[in-house]
């Protein structure tokens, strides 16, 4: 028996297989509103035989977008944006959804990948103000931010709260907390962009106060039997910057305040990182944190090979596997990794036809 294909329960969320979908941003919303492009990439990935599907970095406010062409969930246009794109979409599959709530703080008004991804400034098209806990810029060509102050904390605060109750109301299955790859909440966390010198700053308990703070106003907001899992960087991969021992007392704060899944990913707060990538280059992070909570454990990054993602598991380093390229370059993955070991998975009616003679068990039967 596989143990990639077994299935996993958390919560009122019963997981086929233990491979979920990561977040993808797409770069295609209009005014923070979903488009035909996004029930298009969402779509297809909902056949694809995962067992979960996240929808991208979802701004909370305008101003948290990565990009002006990022989506949102601030408002009731883009929240009926959004209930269109997902009707759509589960007409067809009832694969389950989840969504990941995101600020990118000092890393915000930039421009599109495939126009470079460069900061655009305040005074620009499509540039805003961008805000941090400090006001350091993420590189020397980027303009700096203003540091929040506590007023402004509580209104992204309070930003991230009113968008899980608006993915309440859309139904989605999980909510995940962006406090990874250098965007505000990781800004935060990491003594490489937190240069406060207030109860939000210096000490490693001071830095995690607001990540928490807002995780306690998603959690609250949410329903209470969904899951609500927070993405981490397990380092910053520069020395003197959040590691993976401090990963480790974040994610039993998390646990301790109903955290249902640590999602370990890693670097992003810092140009000087010295990433040693390399297929599973993430994955002893996972495996340092599993070991010291008790709920599950997602590992990214480079995952691509069937056998290594069912090492992963099979081993314990990880409880789920999450894919975002190879889920892009090879939307049936899922497919192929049960094909390779002998598992099944579902499909939808109209594609059965295409099960492969060799492969007479690969789908569930309807």
């Amino acid at each position: 028996m596989s143990t990639l294909f077994s299935s996993l329960t958390i919560g009122a969320l019963t997981l086929a297989n233990r491979i979920v979908i990561a977040p993808m941003c797409q770069y295609s919303a209009e005014n923070g509103c979903m488009t035909d492009w996004h029930t298009i990439h969402l779509g297809q990935l909902a056949l694809s035989g995962a067992a979960l599907l996240t929808i991208e970095a979802t701004a909370v406010l305008p101003e948290g977008r990565i990009s002006f062409a990022d989506v949102g969930l601030w408002d009731d246009t883009t929240e009926a944006a959004m209930a269109t794109t997902l009707a759509r979409v589960r007409r067809y599959s009832d694969m389950p959804i989840a969504i990941q709530l995101a600020h990118a703080g000092r890393k915000a008004s930039t421009d599109l990948p495939w126009h470079g991804g460069k900061p655009i400034a305040p005074d620009q098209v499509n540039g805003w103000q961008t805000v941090a806990p400090s006001a350091l810029p993420f590189a020397p060509h980027y303009p700096a931010p203003i540091a929040l102050d506590r007023d402004a904390m509580n209104t992204v605060r309070d930003a991230f709260a009113a968008a899980a109750r608006r993915a309440a109301r859309l139904g989605l299955d999980a909510v995940q907390l962006h406090a990874a790859h250098g965007y505000l909440l990781h800004q935060f966390l990491s003594p490489l962009a937190n240069r406060r010198d207030d109860a939000y700053g210096g000490s490693l308990e001071n830095r995690l106060r607001f990540p928490l703070e807002v995780f306690d106003a998603v959690r609250d907001a949410f329903s209470p039997e969904r899951p609500v899992s927070v993405r981490v960087s397990g380092s910053d991969w520069v020395d003197g910057g959040w590691s993976v021992e401090d990963t480790i007392v974040f994610a039993q704060a998390l646990e301790r305040r109903g955290c249902s899944v640590i999602h370990v990913s890693s670097g992003g707060v810092d140009p000087a990182q010295k990433i040693p990538v390399a297929p599973g280059y993430q994955v002893p992070l996972a495996r340092a944190v599993k070991a010291n909570v008790g709920i599950p454990v997602v590992a990214v990054g480079l995952i691509t090979e069937y056998d290594h993602a069912e090492a992963i598991v099979a081993s314990g380093d990880a409880d789920l596997v999450a894919l975002a390229r190879a889920m892009l370059y090879d939307p049936r993955w899922p497919w192929h990794a049960a094909a390779h070991l002998g598992a099944s998975v579902k499909a939808p009616a109209q594609y059965l036809r295409s099960q492969p003679r060799r492969f007479p068990k690969l789908f569930d039967a309807p």
